[in-house]
């Protein structure tokens, strides 16, 4: 056994999940090359976002090992059903679902996955959707007084979102979706993204991993693999202070920007006691009560410190 791994217990019996440290983690890389470059990664990295090559190297290069193995395994497992069903269609798209909170970093992940990803021979076509672009119009919030609820789960088109998982799973050659504007806080009218039958799709967001109501369908059950970022809940509201400054100096500059008022207060203070303020009574409260509770039904979590770095991953083996 690789050092450093750990098989956790559950009231005494042994758990499906094997622990490990970031060192018997990054030996897993094995021959993985890394084909990145600073300049790629600078591309990647979302704001305030500290991520490193070393830390592409030892976390997310054998993770990307590891999810090369599962299209492969799931590409065979289908295969043998469609050679028993007297089928030769093209495989299924393998679908990754990525959960964790608001400024947990997780978009940055997930571009970066897509780019190592896409650098295996017998993938390349993979597509990212975040689940914000199914995120309800704000007339609509506004309608159903759920403004102050943005990015809890009723906040969400569910259905929208299910319906454009399920039809990719099946093989539709090309689903047009909605566009959500970080800079609007809002759904972009009559734009929409497009998404060509991939080889792999990411499904990136917060509350990705939300079991369904009882008697349907959510969108966890089109995953072949899911991945949580964790970290304590006090590292997460520093980071989000900390982009939330970050912001007031960049992009809340920008007069079409929703939060462009923001920019524009004299008193630092003012407008961090505003971001201090959502932080406790929106994000923490979803991240507590919502995002945190379904990171056992993840495939993968990754375990981050204070400083952004992944020390520690846990995997489910069956």
């Amino acid at each position: 056994m690789v050092s450093g791994v750990s098989q956790p217990t559950r009231n005494g019996f042994a758990s499906p999940y094997v622990e490990l440290d970031r060192p018997a983690w990054a030996s897993l890389r094995a021959a993985t090359p890394l084909s990145l470059t600073e300049a790629d990664l600078q591309d990647l990295r979302g704001l305030n976002d500290p991520m490193s090559l070393d830390e592409v190297r030892d976390i997310y290069l054998p993770l990307s090992r590891l999810l090369n193995l599962y299209v492969a395994a799931t590409r065979a497992r289908h295969e043998a059903v469609r050679g028993f069903l007297g089928e030769d269609d093209r495989p299924a798209p393998f679908i990754i679902g990525m959960a964790g909170s608001v400024a947990v970093g997780k978009s940055t992940i997930a571009r970066l996955l897509r780019s190592l990803l896409a650098r295996w021979p017998d993938h390349p076509n993979v597509e990212l959707v975040s689940t914000d672009n199914f995120l309800h119009p704000n007339q609509v919030l506004t309608e159903r007084g759920l403004m102050s609820r943005k990015g809890f789960p009723e906040s969400f088109d569910r259905r929208a979102l299910v319906r454009f998982v399920s039809e990719i799973k099946a093989g539709k050659p090309r689903m047009d979706i909605p566009v959500y504007s970080h800079l609007a806080y809002d759904i972009v009218p009559g734009q929409t993204q497009e998404v060509h039958r991939p080889d792999i799709l990411i499904v990136e967001g917060i509350n990705v991993l939300q079991p369904p109501p009882i008697g349907r369908l959510g969108v966890a059950d089109f995953f072949d693999f899911s991945i949580y970022v964790d970290a304590k809940v006090e590292h997460v509201r520093t980071w989000y202070l900390e982009r939330f400054e970050a912001l007031r100096r960049t992009r809340f500059s920008d007069p079409r920007s929703y939060f462009h008022n923001m920019a524009e207060f004299a008193d630092d203070e003012r407008a961090m006691r505003f971001a201090r303020r959502t932080w406790a009574t929106t994000n923490e409260v979803n991240l507590v009560e919502n995002i945190a509770p379904t990171r056992g039904r993840a495939t993968l979590v990754l375990y981050k410190d204070a400083d952004h770095q992944v020390q520690r991953v846990r995997l489910r083996k069956t």
